[in-house]
């Protein structure tokens, strides 16, 4: 069996309505498309696999790495909570125009419905065209009566917090919040692995036939939390050479670092890791073996290489392990 070392994976490109240019022009996908709107770096999302793009094991697929690995790849407690299922979904997003209005089921809704994990996720915000938005939450207190007071009346815009954001800007949303990605932003984004989307509302758009896409007004009724707190913007000290942690959820934990020497890593934390590039190139070098990661790569360290170090003259990356 081949020893692991830090995966790459191959992309896994998504057109959509919604999607432009940015994932082949600023993060350097292998794409021609107008409307690339997702790049799926690491994927366990059936269908959808994952397949490796560097090393001995190029050509596998990740579903093979996790039944031939196990708790190798994934960490002894990640593999009795998940077995051979990879627990994360990591994505680049770029939106030339309004995402859907959503929200993502918990856990136990989702497993009733769609057999699947819920869908906590994050955002990292890579890069932003001036006044672009991101939509999360509402501007006011809310209860399910004015809701839909709103969604009858097609007034649903009126109630919605919008946001405008910059490079390095972080949001955690939560199972149960309303939100959207807004025209003009480039984000990574770090999800429980789950497909699942409630579409509350589309902007009225329709396809190249005259098609509305399916609203999901129904069954997101009872996927609503209208009590969250207001606490999704995630407050931290931007360009800190050491890790600084954006968010720490029961189904991960994000930090974000600038690298501009080596560093010396060790991995405590009995999980795999994975750095998505987001600013510069830097080397990750394992028992003399380098691999170079670049803005837009994403690379996966197996949760039994506990001794690493990266190296950069200029480099910023999010770091994710569960």
């Amino acid at each position: 069996m081949d020893a692991l070392y830090p995966l790459k994976f191959q992309p896994i490109l998504k057109d959509k309505i919604w999607g432009g240019q940015k994932l082949h022009q600023i993060l350097h996908k292998p794409t021609t498309s107008k409307n690339a709107g997702e790049s799926w770096e690491i994927s366990d999302v059936e269908g959808d696999t994952s397949v490796v793009a560097n090393g001995a094991l190029q050509g596998s697929s990740l579903n093979y790495l996790l039944e031939t690995h196990t708790s190798d790849l994934l960490g002894e407690k990640n593999f009795r909570q998940f077995g051979t299922k990879f627990p994360l979904l990591i994505k680049f997003i770029d939106a030339k125009e309004d995402l859907s209005v959503q929200l993502h089921p918990n856990d136990q809704l989702a497993k009733a419905r769609h057999n699947s994990f819920g869908k906590t996720e994050m955002w990292y915000v890579v890069q932003a065209d001036p006044e672009s938005n991101l939509i999360v939450g509402f501007n006011q207190e809310m209860t399910q009566e004015l809701y839909l007071k709103h969604l009858e009346d097609k007034t649903l815009q009126s109630i919605l917090n919008f946001d405008t954001v910059k490079a390095g800007d972080a949001y955690f949303i939560e199972v149960g919040r309303i939100h959207a990605i807004g025209a003009g932003v480039l984000l990574a984004e770090i999800q429980q692995t789950s497909d699942i989307t409630y579409r509350v509302y589309d902007w009225d758009r329709v396809d190249s036939e005259g098609n509305e896409r399916e609203l999901h007004n129904d069954i997101a009724l009872e996927a609503f939390d209208f009590d969250m707190p207001d606490n999704f913007r995630v407050n931290y000290t931007k360009d800190s050479d050491s890790p600084t942690e954006l968010v720490s959820c029961p189904y991960f934990t994000t930090n974000v670092f600038k690298v501009n020497d080596t560093i010396l890593k060790e991995n405590t934390h009995d999980s795999f890791m994975i750095y998505m590039c987001v600013e510069g190139k830097a080397q990750i070098e394992v028992d003399g073996n380098q691999t170079e990661i670049s803005m837009g790569e994403t690379v996966l360290i197996p949760a039994c290489i506990k001794r690493f170090s990266i190296s950069a003259n200029h480099a910023k990356l999010l770091e994710v392990y569960v």
